[in-house]
């Protein structure tokens, strides 16, 4: 089955880059043609995933990576001429799988597409539990939700990422660089502040359900879950 590339982008000499050159490589590629039915347009398509420009007419890149995360987990890569890190880091929070600043490196891009591609296959054919208990919590991979005494709270995908091993090894400390790992493809591009960042939102969007005195940081090591 041919993998399937939808881009979001509204500089066509982009669009015509990639398209050329994801096409010689084998994908099958569209890209977007109405900048007012995003969302419309990637599940008309089906992609396998999606390269997301930050700056779009009408609504931004951000706006439309939470509305497709609200119903897909397809892998969504940011192509942006935006390099703060705090653009980088709200990607991420929102979801997104990988940001690459713009001057891009074609081939480079390619093989990130391909490795991101290989390792949502893998976790399709594990068929990882959809749902894992700790305590009173329930945290459900599918829907990105974590739940207490039927008070729901909605995740991004990589918050629930992130918090998968902690709910698997409850109890037990998991280091920062085999979550980092988990959660982006090298953490060297990664700001060293965006787990930390992601671990104090994850708190304050859980208060309700008094989630947060059970994630611990422990100092030089990693995450836990307390016991």
């Amino acid at each position: 089955m041919t993998d399937r590339i939808f881009i979001v982008e509204d500089n066509q000499e982009i669009v015509d880059l990639l398209k050329k050159g994801l096409t010689g490589w084998g994908f099958e590629v569209s890209s977007c043609q109405d900048f007012h039915e995003v969302v419309e347009e990637v599940t008309d398509f089906a992609p396998s995933l999606v390269l997301m420009d930050v700056n779009l007419p009408f609504f931004n890149g951000f706006y439309w990576t939470q509305e497709i995360r609200k119903q897909s987990l397809m892998p969504i890569i940011f192509l942006s001429s935006r390099d703060a890190d705090t653009d980088q880091i709200m990607a991420m929070n929102l979801g997104a799988d990988d940001y690459i600043t713009k001057p891009f490196n074609l081939d480079l891009l390619i093989v990130k597409i391909k490795a991101l591609l290989r390792r949502t296959a893998d976790s399709s054919q594990a068929s990882p539990t959809s749902k894992l208990s700790y305590k009173d919590f329930a945290l459900n991979i599918l829907e990105n939700q974590l739940e207490k005494d039927g008070v729901i709270v909605s995740l991004s995908k990589n918050e629930t990422k992130l918090l998968y091993p902690l709910f698997e090894n409850a109890g037990e400390v998991v280091s920062r660089e085999s979550i980092m790992e988990d959660l982006w493809d090298d953490e060297l591009f990664v700001d060293r502040n965006t787990l930390s960042v992601m671990v104090n939102r994850i708190r304050k969007k859980t208060e309700e359900i008094e989630f947060g005195p059970h994630l611990q940081t422990v100092k030089g090591k990693g995450l836990k879950l307390d016991d």
